[in-house]
């Protein structure tokens, strides 16, 4: 069973005449750099699981970046990425309901000043003379 290759192949060429082959390079040696490891966003998991755990988004994310971490060890880079992945955008979507929440806390507590110090105002409009006599 031979197979015919046809135009599979480049047409071969002979050397020059003048040409041996110990002017041309022996050998090619190329360097390939692995590509960089994929990153799993653990610190980043962890503060988010211990300072702003909302609605349990931090514990989340830190389970996903240990699938990554564990994935990464074991040379699957693209599971590791996907894992990697979902924990950023835990961790994101963490942040920006803290940052929320504490923007909402700070303004629920400024409008409850204000609306004490002005009932405690209207207190004193009525009872001018309360206090020690």
């Amino acid at each position: 069973m031979e197979r015919s290759l046809g135009s599979a192949l480049p047409p071969y060429e002979p050397l020059a005449e003048g040409l041996d082959m110990e002017g041309l390079p022996r050998s090619t040696v190329v360097s390939v750099e692995p590509p960089p490891p994929p990153r799993d966003h653990l610190v980043w998991s962890l503060c988010s699981a211990l300072y702003a755990n909302v609605c349990c988004l931090g514990f989340m994310a830190l389970v996903f970046s240990v699938k990554s971490r564990d994935r990464k060890v074991l040379g699957d880079y693209s599971g590791a990425l996907s894992y990697g992945s979902t924990a950023k955008y835990l961790n994101i979507t963490a942040l920006l309901l803290n940052i929320f929440l504490v923007i909402l806390v700070i303004a629920l507590l400024a409008s409850g000043v204000i609306t004490a110090v002005n009932y405690y105002n209207v207190g004193q409009e009525h009872h001018p003379y309360s206090g020690p006599t």
